[in-house]
């Protein structure tokens, strides 16, 4: 199926104007959806009642909006004063500075589009990509789209323009905010943790590698239960329970003596760390008795993901 472009926009630096097609760049798996049923198998309905007397429900049609601004105290908002609140969509990306592409950190990345040349934008929108990937260089730029204003990045890919939603400063958390304890571990520790990344090292992502695994087990259960049969728990991938290694360096010499489970070199690839290991262990493990244990630290509680309920 060929893909459709959401939009015709214009890319715009300098006095420059590329016209250009806006593609979604990811789509979402289909999301496997359990409906709230009755015990009886009916289906239920949600409804809208009011706090005043917690019977009375309210059609969607006769509800307004407000933002609290004192506990249960409101500010009303007719639709058409939000409607004239939102910032007008513009047809127009709005370059206004390159920086290099390894400045932007991803942690602000939001959601991606690919953009690709519309008619008469075929040879700038080539050179920008060109100019773009021999300066290392990306573009940051203002856009906005539904009603938000935008700042993205457009950085250049082998194969066209990708434009990129940012997230806004105030959006992203920091983690100097979680007080970590900056320990530092000992050579022999560093040297069997560096032994052990070489170990299960790849040279590129392959995204193809991993699957939903999740998702498989939930669709199996389903057609299970379709063909009359009783749902069977089975072990998660991952939960095979080792035994029980306190010490750190202990922990890293194990490491290094298990086969990786999702290695895709080729034995011979891995053959040198592994021995590199080996040959580490018995001098590593003569010096245990000077090397000091890591120091305990509190455990911090990690904060809930929210999870949305399926309806």
């Amino acid at each position: 199926m060929a893909a459709r472009s959401i939009a015709s926009l214009s890319l715009s630096f300098g006095l420059v104007s590329i016209p250009v097609k806006l593609y979604s760049a990811t789509e979402s798996s289909e999301t496997i959806r359990f409906n709230l049923l009755a015990k009886d198998g009916s289906r239920v309905k949600q409804q809208y009642v009011s706090e005043k007397d917690m019977k009375t429900v309210v059609p969607r049609n006769e509800m307004i909006k407000g933002y609290e601004f004192e506990k249960d105290r409101y500010v009303l908002f007719q639709p058409e004063e939000l409607k004239a609140l939102e910032e007008g969509s513009s047809h127009v990306i709005d370059i206004v500075s390159f920086i290099p592409e390894k400045e932007v950190d991803p942690i602000y990345y939001d959601k991606a589009y690919f953009l690709a040349p519309d008619k008469r934008g075929g040879k700038p929108y080539s050179l920008l990509r060109a100019a773009m990937r021999e300066s290392g260089r990306c573009a940051l730029a203002k856009w906005a789209w539904k009603g938000k204003q935008y700042v993205v990045q457009v950085r250049a890919a082998e194969d066209g323009l990708v434009l990129q939603q940012l997230l806004y400063a105030n959006e992203v958390r920091s983690l100097a905010d979680l007080d970590i304890e900056n320990t530092q571990p000992t050579p022999a520790e560093l040297k069997l943790a560096l032994q052990l990344i070489d170990q299960i090292s790849e040279d590129t992502y392959d995204p193809t590698m991993f699957e939903d695994e999740e998702k498989k087990r939930i669709l199996a259960a389903i057609d299970a239960k379709i063909a009359g049969k009783e749902v069977v728990a089975s072990p998660h991938a991952g939960e095979e329970a080792g035994a029980q290694v306190i010490d750190l360096t202990e922990a890293l010499m194990a490491s290094l003596k298990r086969k990786p489970a999702t290695a895709t070199k080729a034995p011979a690839a891995a053959k040198p760390a592994a021995a590199g290991a080996a040959d580490n262990v018995a001098e590593i493990g003569a010096k245990r008795k000077g090397v000091r244990r890591a120091p305990k630290t509190a455990e911090t509680a990690a904060e809930p993901t929210r999870t949305r309920a399926r309806k």
